[in-house]
């Protein structure tokens, strides 16, 4: 422990990332700890066609890398460690990163949320030999064989069409008939030729073999009936879980882990603030991530200038 950081940023990704342009900006000397897997969900994601200022899109890697880049040239020291543990029971507040303790008056808590997945029999054998929970980063293991995607929401659709690109045949299984994805994202897979919907089904369990996946035990929710669905790929989009742990339960959070905003972006804790999608339920965009990023910079420097830090 040596210096008081003026705020640190945990977590990167669209909010993390505008905080800290932001901060750095301010002349607030931001310290950034990204993570050692840097630049949040959209690292996963292969197109973004609906983030301002992108008339042909961009890639997801391209964006974070260009965000980041940004925000270094104004100043943002970035080191891509993950944070232990934070205590927030004092200030200066405490930030330890693989066994270092670093010391700072304000925090901004960016640390999005990760995939959940849906822990059926077979499923952890599988993982990473069939099952994943990215088609961006897996999906070209799959060409020409038949692969399958569970989910009903916009993620669920995007992994299915671009699933496409290399699979012969995609097969999109949710456990209802009413999907909350979005109508242009559900259209684009409901109308791909390569692409077929199962409605009311939801996975009883992993078949495999020694090669790997081979098929999901389907069950209707509505009757306990079952079938075998045979894929060699398998590809799990059924949300998320804010990645909070790390906070051992000293900011105030909702049933479900999400962080509970007070006073604009401030947290339960004076002096700790959080953006993005470690707090968002509802919008869960890169461009609300980082419109949320810019508010957290924005109410840390008038913060510690009220609390003349």
């Amino acid at each position: 422990m040596s210096e008081t950081h003026n705020v640190i940023i945990i977590g990167s990704g669209p909010a993390g990332y505008t905080a800290g342009l932001y901060a750095a900006r301010a002349m607030l000397n931001p310290l950034m700890f990204a993570g050692y897997m840097s630049g949040g969900q959209l690292m996963l994601t292969s197109d973004i066609e609906n983030f301002p200022g992108y008339p042909k899109g961009i890639g997801g890697p391209e964006m974070m890398m260009e965000l980041r880049e940004q925000a270094e040239r104004f100043g943002l020291q970035v080191q891509d460690k993950n944070v232990e543990s934070v205590d927030v029971s004092e200030r200066p507040y405490k930030v330890v990163v693989e066994g270092e303790t670093f010391l700072t008056h304000s925090i901004i808590v960016c640390t999005g949320a990760e995939s959940i997945w849906l822990n059926m029999p077979g499923e952890e054998e599988q993982k990473g030999r069939g099952i994943s929970t990215c088609a961006t980063c897996d999906g070209a293991f799959f060409k020409d064989e038949e692969v399958m995607v569970v989910g009903g929401g916009d993620s669920a659709c995007e992994e299915a069409t671009f699933l496409t690109r290399f699979a012969s045949k995609v097969t999109l299984v949710h456990r209802r008939d009413v999907f909350k994805a979005s109508t242009i994202m559900y259209e684009r897979a409901a109308n791909h030729d390569k692409i077929e919907i199962k409605t009311f089904r939801q996975v009883k369990s992993w078949l495999s073999d020694e090669k790997g996946l081979t098929g999901a035990v389907l069950e209707d929710p509505r009757d306990g009936s079952t079938e075998t669905l045979n894929v060699t790929g398998a590809f799990i989009a059924i949300g998320h879980k804010p990645i909070t742990g790390f906070l051992a339960g000293q900011v105030e959070t909702d049933s479900e882990g999400y962080i509970v905003h007070k006073l604009h972006t401030m947290t339960s804790v004076e002096g700790v603030f959080a953006a993005g999608d470690v707090v968002d339920t509802r919008y869960k965009q890169a461009i609300t991530a980082a419109g949320m990023g810019c508010q957290a910079a924005m109410d840390v420097e008038k913060w510690l200038e009220e609390n003349h830090l």
